[in-house]
């Protein structure tokens, strides 16, 4: 695999580092974390909007939208979460506790994912190699959140 594909994965991690602040710092200009979480995803939308406009694929028709399980309509829904509690836990627990929480959450749930090949996902079975690398994970917070 190339190495450009981690490079851009370490990017994309501290985009959303620098997003929690910047959102922060959104928050205390806009009074509240649900403005400054929509705020965000506004600005956001808008280039996407335009992006999504300006690709040559095709629509999807209306049977082939109708026939996706309900699940695939939840991703935004997701994203409100995750960004409204960047915004609110950083201040509380400290950016770098709450970022190795995230990184552990997610590490979790990949697990999950990859045990069982959900999602669409290819399936990668639990082994206790990967299950230590887990526990390394959430040593690691617990150093973190101590020191």
């Amino acid at each position: 695999m190339s190495w450009i594909f981690y490079l851009l994965a370490a990017l994309g991690g501290s985009f959303l580092t620098l997003q929690a602040g910047i959102n922060g710092q959104l928050r205390e200009l806009l009074g509240t974390p649900f403005r400054a979480s929509f705020v965000s995803f506004l600005i956001g939308t808008l280039p996407l909007f335009f992006l999504a406009l300006g690709t040559r694929a095709p629509l999807p028709t209306l049977k082939a939208l109708s026939s996706a399980p309900w699940w695939v309509w939840t991703g935004g829904l997701l994203g409100i979460f995750f960004v409204t509690f960047s915004i609110l836990l950083p201040p509380r627990l400290g950016v770098a506790v709450y970022f190795a929480l995230v990184v552990a959450g997610q590490l979790l749930m990949a697990l999950v994912l990859d045990h069982f090949g959900a999602l669409g996902f290819e399936r990668h079975p639990m082994s206790a190699m990967r299950l230590l690398g887990a526990a390394l994970l959430i040593a690691g917070v617990v150093i973190i959140r101590k020191f």
